[in-house]
């Protein structure tokens, strides 16, 4: 009976979070276009390729620099049928002016010839380059986005090359990744979403609280999504290391980021390792990262007050 009723539990703080309105296809939206797979090689990370997708916002204009966001794991996030549906997110916030036009790029982690490509079906350590690549705290895998991605980018798109125009996201490994990209290139991405962030002695990723603290504050701005039933740190053999309990670890970031001055915010829900208030409150995480992207407010000119359809669109 008490297994049946912790199975229970664990349902229910799973599924009582699900998609709103931003989540889904709207008539009348100008739908973005994703390009991709596409294949990115390195260097930094010998003999390992991973896929990639691109977003197109449909009110992309090459004239004009466009913002920047990327995303770790990028199967989970750019796919239409899962828990963040980002295309569509993006169609509608970008529609009502809610964040700025935004290219969006879906990085998957590497893998050799041996390894498979990550996938809806399984994207864990287990499976490739991803522990090393998204759970070390070195500066290797920011070198292949500054050094190696964003260059193809930037030879296809108009990109702004300010920090306060680029963001960087993920979940679980792929968030504390996305933080340490931006730890170590503030100067490159300003702004970071993690969602069930693995702050925690993987390889090293708990000292992060104390080295915020150590260090000079840098120009993030951060939101952190996490579930007090998150991994809590109970170990095979029934102890406890705190350095394992997930939530306490991004409560500890919180903590350190506040008594540091970063601009950060949370939100603390109560499910499981998984993406599925990451995906629901996923709109308004974004609102919040980009609420004060530059905007001409004239009350005599309505035009950046209006639904943002691209010029030509019937």
């Amino acid at each position: 009976m008490a297994q049946l009723s912790s199975d229970l539990l664990a349902a229910a703080t799973y599924d009582v979070y699900e998609l709103g309105p931003d989540s889904q296809p709207h008539p009348g939206v100008p739908r973005g276009q994703v390009l991709g797979p596409e294949t990115l090689s390195s260097q930094v990370f010998p003999h390992t390729t991973r896929h990639y997708w691109v977003y197109v916002p449909a009110q992309y204009d090459p004239s004009r620099p466009t913002c920047l966001m990327v995303f770790q794991d990028g199967h989970a996030f750019v796919g239409l049928t899962g828990p963040y549906r980002i295309p569509f997110v993006f169609d509608n916030l970008i529609y009502r002016r809610e964040m700025p036009v935004t290219i969006g790029v879906f990085i998957n982690p590497g893998h050799t010839a041996a390894q498979p490509e990550s996938s809806d079906q399984e994207w864990g350590d287990r499976v490739n380059n991803r522990p090393t690549e998204y759970n070390e705290l070195d500066d290797r895998y920011t070198r292949m986005i500054v050094q190696e991605l964003l260059p193809v980018l930037q030879q296809r798109y108009n990109l702004s090359p300010r920090a306060e125009d680029r963001a960087i996201a993920g979940a679980s490994s792929g968030a504390i990744c996305a933080f340490t990209v931006a730890w170590h290139r503030p100067d490159q991405f300003g702004k970071v979403i993690s969602t069930i962030g693995s702050f925690t002695n993987i390889r090293g990723g708990h000292v992060y609280p104390d080295l915020i603290g150590a260090s000079p504050r840098k120009p993030i701005r951060i939101f952190l999504q996490d579930g007090v039933n998150d991994n809590r740190g109970r170990r095979r053999d029934g102890s406890y290391d705190p350095k394992w309990d997930w939530h306490a670890q991004n409560l500890k970031m919180v903590q350190a980021l506040t008594a540091k001055g970063y601009d950060v915010n949370y939100c603390w829900g109560i499910g499981t390792h998984s993406n599925q208030q990451g995906g629901a409150i996923m709109p308004e995480m974004l609102r919040w990262l980009w609420r004060d992207y530059p905007r001409p407010d004239d009350p005599f000119d309505p035009a950046d007050r209006t639904l943002f359809v691209p010029h030509g669109t019937p």
